[in-house]
C-alpha cells in the first residue's frame, strides 16, 4: 500500500545530504511515540534487531533463560539466542497467546524475561502476566511485530510488559520497507538501545565533538540504525494508519461473520471484541479432514485469487535449530502445535474491500470441495 506520498518523500530523502541518523527518523520516532502514547520511541534496522537490543538493554547474557511462546515467529527466540541465552519454550492457550500459567511454572531462579507476542494482533492478558511477572521480579518483553494499533486496557501493546518492539516489514500494517521501533517506560532501556543500535558510541560526544570523527565508544554495540529513506516511507504511512487499522477491523468482523459456524473452517477469536485491536489476519482452524489436504486448500485458494498463508508453520521448538538444540518433547506443545498444523491465514488488510471479503465467504466453500476432491 505504497502511494505517492510515500514515493515523494523517498525522492526528497534521497535529495537531502543526511542519509542515516538525521532528521526523518527523528519525526518517525516522535510520530510513532504520540500515535502509541509512549514518552519516546527508538527506531531501528527491524523488528529482529529491536528484540535483540531489548534482550541486550535488560542484561540477557550467557547463562540466562528467556521464557518464549511456542507460538510465535522464529525472531523472538533468536534474537535470545543470540544474547547467548537458553530459550524456555511455553504452550499457548486455545487462542494462540501465550498460557500465562504455564509461564509461571516456567519461572526459575536463572529466568531473566519473559517474551510474548500478541498473536495474530489480539492482546495477551498482560494484566495477568504482569502479576507474575511482577511477583518474581522478572522483566516483560513484548513482540507486537502484529500487533500496530492493539490497546489493552486503555494503553497500547509495548507499553505494558518494560519494553515493546514492532515491525516494518512489508507485509505488516504499516511498513518501512524493512524497520523496526522500540518503545518503553523505562528511559533507561531506550538510552541502551539508542546507544546499541549505533555501536555502542557516547552521541553526546559526537554531538559535542570540535574535530570531525570524534568519538568514543563506551560498549560493545551494533549497527542496527534505520536509514532515512526509511523513516520517510514511515512517516506517510503512519499518517495512513488509522484508516489502514479501520479497513482491517471492518474487513475481519464481515470475514469473521461470514465463517461463524462453519464444520469444517471456522475462525479464531470467534467472540472477542476487535474495536481496540490491530488485527493482522484471520485465523481459521481447520477440522480434521480439511487438516490432511491443507496444501490442496491453499492450491485451489490461490487458484480462485485468494491468498493463504500460516501463522506459525510449526511452533519454534520444533523448528530445526531449536529441535536439534533442545531436543523438545513436542507434545508438551499441543495447542501450539495444533494452531500451526491445522490452521490457515487468510488476509483482511487494507488493500481489501467489502466485495472482496463477500468474494472470499462464497469461494471458500469451492475450494474445500476442490481440496477433498483431488
Amino acid at each position: 500500500m505504497i502511494g505517492e506520498a510515500e514515493k515523494a518523500a523517498v525522492i526528497a530523502a534521497l535529495g537531502s545530504p543526511t542519509l542515516t541518523h538525521g532528521p526523518r527518523v527523528r519525526q518517525f520516532e516522535t510520530d510513532f511515540a504520540a500515535f502509541t502514547g509512549a514518552e519516546r520511541a527508538v527506531a531501528t534496522s527491524s523488528c529482529m534487531a529491536s528484540l535483540h537490543m531489548a534482550y541486550l538493554a535488560l542484561g540477557i547474557e550467557p547463562g540466562s533463560e528467556v521464557i518464549v511462546a511456542a507460538q510465535t515467529h522464529i525472531a523472538t527466540a533468536h534474537a535470545a539466542e543470540l544474547c547467548g541465552a537458553t530459550c524456555v519454550f511455553v504452550d499457548c492457550d486455545k487462542d494462540g497467546a501465550i498460557d500465562v500459567a504455564q509461564v509461571e511454572s516456567a519461572i526459575c531462579s536463572r529466568t531473566r524475561a519473559i517474551a510474548i507476542v500478541h498473536y495474530a494482533g489480539f492482546p495477551v492478558d498482560i494484566a495477568a502476566l504482569k502479576r507474575v511477572a511482577e511477583r518474581h521480579g522478572v522483566p516483560i518483553v513484548e513482540d507486537c511485530a502484529l500487533a500496530l494499533g492493539t490497546r489493552f486496557n486503555g494503553a497500547h501493546v509495548g507499553l505494558h510488559g518494560d519494553i515493546g518492539c514492532f515491525s516494518f516489514y512489508p507485509v505488516k500494517h504499516i511498513t518501512t520497507g524493512e524497520g523496526g521501533m522500540v518503545i518503553s517506560r523505562r528511559a533507561d532501556l531506550l538510552d541502551r538501545v539508542s546507544r546499541l543500535r549505533a555501536f555502542g558510541i557516547d552521541r553526546n560526544i559526537v554531538s559535542e565533538r570540535a574535530l570531525p570523527g570524534e568519538y568514543d565508544a563506551i560498549e560493545l554495540g551494533l549497527n542496527y540504525r534505520m536509514s532515512e529513506i526509511a523513516a520517510a516511507i514511515g512517516i506517510e504511512q503512519l499518517r495512513r494508519a488509522p484508516e489502514f487499522l479501520e479497513r482491517r477491523r471492518e474487513n475481519f468482523t464481515l470475514l469473521r461473520e461470514g465463517l461463524a459456524g462453519g464444520d469444517d473452517l471456522w475462525p479464531l477469536h470467534e467472540s472477542q471484541p476487535v474495536a481496540d485491536v490491530g488485527v493482522y489476519c484471520l485465523v481459521a482452524m481447520l477440522s480434521a479432514r480439511l487438516t490432511r489436504v491443507r496444501p490442496q486448500l491453499m492450491r485451489a485458494l490461490s487458484g480462485h485469487g485468494v491468498g493463504a498463508s500460516v501463522y506459525y508453520p510449526r511452533p519454534v521448538p520444533a523448528m530445526s535449530y531449536y529441535r536439534h538444540k533442545y531436543a523438545y518433547d513436542l507434545s508438551r506443545f499441543p495447542r501450539a502445535g495444533l494452531i500451526s498444523s491445522a490452521s490457515i491465514a487468510l488476509p483482511i488488510g487494507p488493500h481489501l474491500d467489502a466485495a472482496d471479503i463477500r468474494y472470499m465467504i462464497e469461494t471458500i466453500p469451492d475450494a474445500i470441495q476442490e481440496a477433498l476432491s483431488a
